[in-house]
């Protein structure tokens, strides 16, 4: 099974299956080389018209992007959503948001030939997981800004009481700062609940003023 892959900044998925070829490539135009690819991912994905167009040419081969804020119906193609937060793919369940039937059906066969398992869910911006750990960030922030607890407080508070792999701003920290703001900033133009708290804004700023993701 060949697979071509565009990941800048983070390690190759793991699957179970050991016969799969990695097409590694830097830019998303270098995915049309591997004409003879079963799967496309796009994990530095961003929905950028000149980014959709040449993914847009792959189809109807399947079309994997990271796209946790922006949904199918805005990206305007069929492509197939996927959360690759850091930390995401490595779980035992992928997150996936599929464009219709024909392609839910496509992607059980591809993710039996991968040996992963994989759950549809709602075409909405963060599908669900990403909506719930920016939620419990959220909270978390609001609760430093009110000088409650520390941060390593609240981490160990949520690891014990809920038994989290990681405490919420140990999750802010893998996945970055300015990913959970964007994600609640977009949750928030229909739920007030999602407003990001402004202790997370600063920091979210602070993170973007030196270049990083944190």
């Amino acid at each position: 099974m060949k697979i071509a892959i565009l990941c800048n900044t983070a390690p190759l998925p793991s699957f179970p299956l050991t016969d799969i070829v990695w097409a590694r490539v830097s830019r998303p135009e270098e995915l049309a080389l591997h004409r003879d690819a079963d799967l496309y991912i796009d994990l530095d994905f961003v929905a950028e018209e000149e980014r959709i167009a040449l993914l847009e040419q792959l189809l109807p081969s399947p079309v994997l992007v990271h796209a946790v804020v922006p949904t199918l119906k805005e990206i305007g193609q069929p492509f197939i959503r996927i959360n690759a937060w850091p930390g995401f793919l490595e779980r035992s369940v992928h997150e996936l948001v599929a464009p219709d039937e024909e392609t839910a059906m496509r992607i059980g066969k591809l993710y039996e030939r991968l040996e992963k398992r994989y759950r549809l869910v709602p075409d909405t911006p963060g599908m669900i997981s990403g909506r719930i750990i920016a939620a419990v960030v959220n909270e978390a922030y609001h609760t430093l800004q009110e000088e409650v607890s520390t941060k390593e407080e609240i981490d160990t508070a949520m690891k014990l009481g809920t038994n989290y792999p990681y405490g919420p701003f140990e999750w802010s920290e893998r996945i970055g700062l300015q990913q959970i703001d964007a994600l609640l900033t977009e949750l928030s133009k229909t739920a007030d609940r999602y407003t990001p708290a402004a202790a997370l804004k600063k920091a979210a700023k602070q993170a973007a003023k030196r270049g990083g993701m944190n």
